[in-house]
C-alpha cells in the first residue's frame, strides 16, 4: 500500500520548485494535496490529477492570518480533514544579500514576516483540524543556513534558525494531541530559487558546497522527497522534535 494512502497534506508554497516536487512525491504515495501558494498552483495540481492523483488549490497569502485560516477550511472542505502540513513556503531566491549591517530593513521585515511569523500562522490554521482528525504531522522547512551561519544573508539565517526553535517548542505542546513537528534543514537545492539566490555566483558556490559535504554532488529535489513523505507518514509515528539534516554530510546535529 502506498504510504499516504488516505492521509490529507496541505503544502505552502507549492507553485514551483521544492514545494511542487513534495506535492508530486506525496500524491504518488497516495496522499490528497491541497497546494497553496501566492501563485496559482493550477500546473501543480494539473499533473497531479495527470498521475492519477487527487489535488485542489488556493491562493494563499501566509503572511495574512485570515488568508491561512481560509486556506485550511478549504482543505477541509475539499478533503473532509488535515493530517500533514508542509511549510515550505519562504522568501529565499530573491533575497538581495549584504554585510549584516548593511541588510535593508524592509527586506529584513519581509522575512521575518513570511518566513517565521507566516510559518506560526499556517501552524495556527491547521492544528484545531488536526486535533480533530486525530493527530497529525507538521513539517517544517528549515535550512543548513541556519546552522551553518550563511555569511551575507543573516535575515534568512535568522528566519530559518527561529524554524528549528518555533518546531521545538510546539513539539512540546503538540505531543498530548498526537501531533507530530518536524524541521527539514537541506543545503542548497538545485531549484529555480536557489538560481535566484545565488545569481552570476551560481556555479562557484555549487562547487564550494558540494566540496564540504562527505557525499560531494549538489542537493536535488529527489533527495528531499523521500524524507518529507517519511515524516509525512506513519512510518515516522514516534519522531517528533527533531531537525533532520538533508545535506550530504556537512554538518552534523
Amino acid at each position: 500500500m502506498a504510504q499516504l494512502q488516505d492521509k490529507v497534506a496541505i503544502i505552502t508554497g507549492a507553485a514551483r520548485g521544492l514545494g511542487r516536487a513534495y506535492a508530486e512525491a506525496m500524491a504518488r504515495e497516495g496522499a490528497a494535496i491541497f497546494a497553496c501558494d501566492v501563485n496559482s498552483c493550477d500546473e501543480t495540481v494539473a499533473a497531479i490529477v495527470a498521475m492519477g492523483g487527487r489535488a485542489e488549490s488556493a491562493v494563499t497569502d501566509i503572511a495574512s492570518m485570515s488568508s491561512c485560516t481560509a486556506m485550511a477550511e478549504q482543505a477541509v472542505s475539499a478533503f473532509g480533514k488535515i493530517d500533514v502540513l508542509v511549510n515550505n513556503a519562504a522568501l529565499y531566491g530573491g533575497l538581495k544579500g549584504a554585510r549584516f549591517e548593511q541588510l535593508d530593513e524592509a527586506q529584513w521585515d519581509a522575512v521575518m514576516n513570511i518566513n517565521v511569523k507566516g510559518l506560526w500562522q499556517c501552524c495556527k490554521a491547521v492544528v484545531d483540524p488536526m486535533r480533530a482528525a486525530g493527530g497529525g504531522s507538521i513539517i517544517n522547512i528549515s535550512s543548513l543556513a541556519a546552522v551553518y551561519g550563511l555569511p551575507y544573508g543573516m535575515d534568512y539565517v535568522a528566519s530559518k534558525a527561529a524554524v528549528i526553535g518555533m518546531t521545538r517548542a510546539m513539539a512540546r505542546e503538540l505531543g498530548k494531541d498526537r501531533i507530530r513537528v518536524n524541521a527539514v534543514a537541506p543545503s542548497a537545492v538545485m531549484t529555480e530559487g536557489t538560481e535566484e539566490f545565488f545569481g552570476e555566483k551560481l556555479e562557484k558556490a555549487k562547487q564550494v558546497i558540494a566540496a564540504g559535504q562527505l557525499i560531494q554532488r549538489n542537493l536535488q529535489t529527489e533527495d528531499l522527497t523521500g524524507t518529507i513523505v517519511y515524516l509525512a507518514s506513519d512510518s515516522s509515528a514516534f519522531v517528533t522534535g527533531q531537525t533532520h539534516m538533508v545535506d550530504g554530510g556537512s554538518w552534523f546535529l
